[in-house]
């Protein structure tokens, strides 16, 4: 297995990397100041909102909302994995990407044949899968299930729909006896073993196929469906080297051929649910292997597309199902997404709904699919009485670990001020005991008008000395050389303080990080994205009077604690509620406060 990519090679990628030449590659830019300007490549436009600067080496668009370094441009725009965005990168300036945690190249090469004789073995089979449902003898049955089931030729040929025919060994015929072919059939999960450990013989038998495509539109795996009673009735294949299910989305790499930005993505629970929807026009339609859609399903899917519909069926298994799914998509709910949970009838699953009601009456009902917020309560409120104290206190702490896992930014404080008004409570006080911060998470007005159609109050912005630092740093990473030791600041606790450290730390021991670099460094950390949301933002006005401001605000950082504790003691003493020692804390406190009052000015 690869050892993970070492942090000094990104940093140094990311400051070799010229943004403007990678994105000019496949979007027209044009000077425009001290940046450049384009109609974004991530919605549709007339006029161009899409910028890359240069200085920072990030990109934005005022339109959409999309922003990012080069490593997050390639993602979006080439849909690439983060590592395979990496390794996309390094080739284009000739390096070769090292590996650290205990592997080594020999290993690492050998690993990355083996799983290329794996992917050469799986298209040699999906070959014969397919020629075997138009060619072979027994395939009658198969050919006409599909049509029974109101498939056309076209769709079967689109999805490269198969047949596996009866019988214990026609993969192995059809693809050779030689122990290199059975070693690469059995390590791509084609064949099983029997009982003595000798045998072997083909896993899927008269089966219709459904080749499952990683996002490189490479065949890593099937899905099986069986013709007659067999159980079970869907057979996939298993974990191998190039196949983990949890990953995978059948059906979304042809969402990715025909249609570049969808509007929407949905996601179904069967192979032949998704091929059906395709075969009456929903041609956005993906499935997640017969599973609630997994954490790395999520994360695929929100970069994909930033608006997801879920779609169950209407019992009880499908209501379970979209909870989970739910609570899989809560930690990917950063602004700018929006997932939605759609159900049908009991007893209708997305095949048989859009065969007896049409295109037409799906998407209708698609188009009245509940956000996550408005699931969220549905489901919670459900079972508890909100006009009582026990079942609002129930509410709270069935809500309180669900909000928690949403990112910090707009749709957390939307979910929190919901939380408020079925408490009857403020929103500062729900916040509070959420432990809600609105350091560096507060949205741009275009990421926070995506989500009036569930809130028209736009939360209120509070620009502390922490995120006035904080973003002082996003844009002039240089400032850090003028702090002095932070130790102090790590320590406090205060809502901020602890980022603000540690990207001062970081800085100082690497100084020359741009923009770019420091938010890649930062890409997996909890705020990071509250930090490229930052970048986005209008940056202070550059000058000498800027590295004052800058350790003027670390100063008031270290001094917000005690200054809120003063006015904390101020307001008890002033109601008559302070203990006697809180009462003599504040004589002191007061005293100190007059003290540097009265101090001469220097």
């Amino acid at each position: 297995m690869a050892g993970l990519i070492p942090q000094s090679f990104i940093d140094d990628l990311i400051n070799r990397a010229d943004i403007v030449e990678i994105i000019n590659a496949h979007v027209s830019l044009k000077k425009a100041g001290r940046e450049f300007t384009a109609c974004c490549p991530f919605h549709d436009e007339k006029s161009p909102s899409f910028t890359v600067s240069p200085q920072k080496q990030f990109y934005h668009c005022f339109g959409c909302g999309a922003h990012g370094t080069v490593l997050g441009f390639m993602m979006d725009y080439e849909r690439l994995e983060f590592v395979d965005a990496i390794e996309e990168l390094a080739s284009r300036y000739g390096l070769e990407v090292p590996r650290e945690g205990g592997s080594n190249e020999p290993r690492d090469n050998e690993s990355r044949a083996r799983s290329q004789t794996i992917l050469d073995v799986l298209e040699r089979a999906n070959v014969h899968f397919k020629r075997s449902l138009r060619e072979h003898p027994q395939a009658q049955s198969a050919k006409e299930y599909l049509k029974g089931r109101g498939m056309s030729g076209r769709t079967a040929q689109a999805f490269e729909i198969g047949y596996a025919p009866p019988g214990w060994d026609n993969l192995l015929s059809a693809l050779g006896h030689n122990d290199e072919t059975i070693r690469a059939l059995s390590e791509a999960g084609l064949l099983s073993e029997g009982e003595d450990g000798k045998r072997r013989y083909d896993r899927f038998r008269d089966r219709i196929m459904f080749p499952i495509h990683d996002r490189r539109g490479r065949v890593v795996g099937f899905g099986a469906r069986t013709l007659g009673d067999d159980t079970p009735k869907y057979l996939n294949s298993p974990e191998t080297a190039v196949f983990h299910k949890g990953r995978e989305l059948y059906g979304l790499y042809r969402v990715q051929q025909l249609r570049e930005r969808p509007d929407t993505v949905i996601v179904v629970e069967g192979y032949m649910d998704v091929a059906m929807l395709h075969e009456f026009g929903i041609d956005y339609a993906c499935a997640a292997l017969g599973t609630a859609a997994t954490p790395d399903q999520m994360e695929r899917l929100f970069r994909f597309n930033p608006d997801v519909v879920f779609c169950f069926d209407g019992d009880k298994a499908g209501r379970r199902a979209a909870w989970r799914a739910l609570e899989n998509a809560l930690p990917f709910m950063r602004d700018g997404c929006r997932a939605r949970f759609m159900f049908l009838p009991d007893g209708d699953d997305p095949d048989s709904f859009v065969q007896q009601h049409g295109k037409e009456a799906f998407e209708a009902l698609l188009a009245r699919a509940p956000t996550l917020i408005e699931f969220l309560f549905q489901n919670l409120r459900e079972n508890t009485d909100t006009h009582s104290p026990e079942g609002q206190a129930r509410l709270k702490e069935q809500a309180r670990p669900l909000i928690e896992r949403l990112p910090n930014g707009t749709l957390k404080t939307l979910a929190a001020q919901r939380l408020a008004q079925l408490l009857g409570l403020s929103l500062d006080r729900t916040e509070g005991e959420l432990g809600i911060s609105h350091v560096a998470s507060v949205a741009s007005a275009s990421q926070a008008a995506s989500f009036a159609r569930e809130q028209t109050r736009t939360p209120r912005s509070v620009v502390t000395p922490a995120r006035r630092a904080i973003t002082a740093l996003v844009h002039f990473p240089g400032l850090a050389a003028h702090a002095d030791d932070v130790r102090d600041i790590a320590l406090l606790g205060t809502a901020g303080a602890g980022l603000l450290a540690e990207m001062i730390t970081t800085l100082k021991m690497l100084p020359n990080l741009s923009t770019a670099g420091l938010l890649e460094h930062f890409r997996d950390h909890a705020q990071g994205e509250a930090l490229m949301r930052l970048a986005t933002s209008e940056p202070p006005p550059e000058g000498d009077a800027l590295s004052l401001e800058f350790l003027d605000c670390l100063n008031r950082v270290r001094h917000e604690p005690i200054e809120r504790r003063y006015q904390y003691l101020r307001e008890r003493v002033r109601d008559k509620t302070a203990t006697d020692a809180e009462a003599h804390e504040y004589g002191v406190q007061f005293t100190k406060q007059h003290r540097q009052a009265d101090k001469p000015p220097t």
